[in-house]
């Protein structure tokens, strides 16, 4: 039976989580025996206050809802931070959960992270390290990435996001994309990823 893998994100204002959610739906996907399932959770702000934020339409992926998380082998979350912490819509749904805390549906399911933050000081390890209280108390397996992305991790000449803890990337104003350094790290987590979700289940079977 195949490891099913859901990379769930917001708060994806102008596109930069859903970039990296893309790319890491493709390295997971590179995994024999893997299906990826892109979700996107539900926006909380109304339609007038996004206008004159200037975010553009939603994507097309289907909202989830917290029930669904657990039909999940593994899963990603991704968002950007707030103050760095993880933004509140992302909050929103981690606190609709309750149910599943309660039966511990998640329990021992792995469970990773990437993000999206302003400036470089801006949170690109407090967001996921604050992000870590939630997957603990629903007895979830956090997988960072760690080192494993390689060389690149320790390059000084170019400026690029990213973590231990995992992909990332910096928006700056909104006009900065991820790189494509950025890019292959995502990549490189939802293959490392996978790898780590499979085994996993193959050990529990």
């Amino acid at each position: 039976m195949a490891v099913k893998i859901y990379v769930v994100w917001f708060y994806s204002t102008y596109g930069h989580v859903a970039k990296l959610a893309e790319e890491i739906k493709k390295g997971a996907a590179s995994v024999d025996g893997v299906e990826v399932k892109l979700w996107q959770v539900p926006e909380t702000l109304p339609e007038e206050v996004l206008g004159k934020m200037g975010a553009p339409p939603k994507t097309d992926a289907p909202v989830i809802s917290p029930q669904e998380l657990a039909e999940a082998d593994g899963i990603l979350f991704g968002f950007p931070t707030r103050f760095g912490m993880m933004a509140a819509q992302m909050k929103a749904f981690f606190d609709a959960t309750g149910g599943l805390w309660r039966e511990q549906s998640l329990a021992g399911k792995p469970a990773g992270i990437f993000f999206s933050t302003g400036t470089q000081g801006g949170g690109q390890e407090t967001t996921p390290l604050t992000a870590v209280t939630q997957l603990t108390h629903h007895g979830m397996v956090f997988v960072p990435v760690g080192y494993t992305f390689g060389a690149k991790m320790f390059d000084m000449e170019t400026v690029h996001g990213g973590s231990p803890y995992g992909a990332g990337t910096f928006a700056g104003d909104g006009s900065r994309w991820p790189t494509e350094v950025e890019l292959e790290h995502a990549f490189h987590q939802g293959k490392y990823f996978a790898g780590v979700a499979k085994r996993l289940k193959g050990a529990a079977a």
